[in-house]
């Protein structure tokens, strides 16, 4: 076959939500393989961590020059800065690090800690696509799997195979094999489904262009080409930057240094300087022990940025049935589910 008609056969399988020959997991079915045990996380079909992907014929070269387009840009900051450029990389890190991904892709699409309306769902999707991490649907399936393989064999981003590789370097291939359809059917069949999720895979780069394009504009059209250039190269590439190595330090520091509130089958950590930088998101230990659960800061000064937002969502009438096991009903939830363990 070949490259158009393969490109083309790929483009019909992702207009195709369902198809008879993969049978999509069901919401419970991801539960159970995010709180799966050791054993049956073991017999998993799709092959992951680093002695299984590490290949010169398995690299991900899409996501190999996106990222290091990323990292260059980074080189002209220091003759492009301005204070408003700088101004934007706060808020823009928050929106899109914080809203985008530890709200959206993780807390919301990842393990559905709250509910929210459809519309809500897509709009947050989109901006996590601005954090320049990738589309939703692989972002959720490569979580998913390294809850239900946290720290064994065939996680996908484990410190055990490297700091450094469950930084960045895993990135680097491709997680989920060569039918990448079948492995978002499986990992993240509730957002596969969803059309306007699932196109996002198409979006992304666009989105990112778009963004881009209007903050040059605005800059331009505000003090000339040298501020539309300070914007593009700080408010793009240096948030960028900023958000990925925050975001990514969850996947190392934080399964690497910390204290621990819960025992759990893996390393994870409470990081404080990680939360710091992830508005919570390095409370790690505690997420681990209750993957659902809406709020990652369990002691009183395990400050949770993102749940503080969650809650303000929830005041205003854009989230719901917020998992919070201090409630009584989500208490009974958890005891249920831990005395048919």
């Amino acid at each position: 076959m070949s490259t158009k008609q393969s490109r083309r056969s790929n483009r019909r399988h992702y207009r195709k939500a369902t198809d008879p020959t993969v049978q999509p997991a069901t919401e419970e079915d991801v539960s159970q393989l995010l709180n799966s045990s050791a054993t049956e996380a073991s017999t998993l079909k799709w092959a992951s961590g680093r002695p299984n992907v590490a290949r010169a014929n398995n690299i991900n070269w899409g996501a190999l020059i996106w990222l290091g387009l990323i990292h260059v840009t980074v080189l002209a900051a220091p003759w492009t800065f301005t204070w408003s450029g700088l101004g934007l990389v706060f808020f823009l890190h928050w929106v899109c690090g914080g809203v985008g991904i530890c709200l959206g892709y993780h807390r919301l699409l990842t393990h559905s800690s709250f509910k929210t309306q459809s519309w809500t769902r897509r709009m947050i999707a989109t901006v996590g696509c601005l954090a320049g991490e990738g589309p939703p649907c692989l972002w959720v399936a490569n979580h998913r799997l390294h809850h239900a393989r946290s720290d064994q064999e065939g996680d996908p981003h484990s410190p055990h195979e490297g700091s450094f590789w469950s930084h960045a370097i895993w990135l680097a291939f491709k997680v989920g094999g060569k039918d990448g359809v079948e492995y978002l059917k499986k990992w993240a069949p509730d957002l596969y489904r969803d059309k306007f999720i699932r196109n996002l895979d198409y979006g992304f780069v666009p989105v990112n262009l778009a963004l881009s394009g209007i903050l040059f504009g605005l800059g331009y059209w505000i003090g000339g080409m040298t501020l539309a250039l300070s914007w593009l190269v700080w408010a793009v590439g240096v948030r960028m930057v900023a958000v990925l190595h925050s975001t990514w330090l969850v996947n190392s520091a934080s399964h690497m240094w910390g204290y621990r509130n819960y025992e759990t089958k893996d390393d994870s950590r409470n990081n404080w300087w990680v939360a710091l930088m992830t508005y919570g998101e390095g409370w790690h230990n505690n997420h681990h022990a209750h993957p659902t659960m809406a709020k990652h800061g369990h002691k009183w000064w395990e400050i949770d940025v993102t749940f503080i937002t969650i809650r303000i969502m929830e005041k205003v009438g854009l989230a719901w049935d917020v998992i919070d096991y201090r409630n009584a009903r989500h208490r009974k939830e958890l005891e249920e589910k831990r005395a048919k363990k």
